[in-house]
């Protein structure tokens, strides 16, 4: 096993909020981040998880499932919102 992959894992930002999430559900905390921190940390996670998403497509070779999924998650972004506008 490669320490050094599971130590740069380990300290990754995204994921150690990701655990001190689920820490926090397990040990039945009260927990509460103050709103402006949590508007921050949700967008630095999407920020994050895009960025990793779209350097990982950069060193990809470019395939139609590319296409097929890209296409999917916004036909899904899509649906999702008008759902919710309706059936509310």
């Amino acid at each position: 096993m490669d320490f050094q992959i599971l130590i740069s894992n380990i300290t990754n930002p995204t994921l150690l909020f990701f655990i001190l999430g689920i820490l926090a559900v397990i040990i039945k905390s009260d927990l509460q981040i103050p709103e402006s921190s949590s508007k921050f940390i949700s967008l630095y996670l999407l920020f994050a998880i895009g960025f990793k998403g779209g350097q990982e497509l950069a060193n990809s070779q470019y395939t139609a499932e590319i296409t097929y999924t890209l296409l999917w998650g916004v036909v899904v972004a899509s649906i999702i919102p008008l759902y919710t506008i309706f059936h509310t």
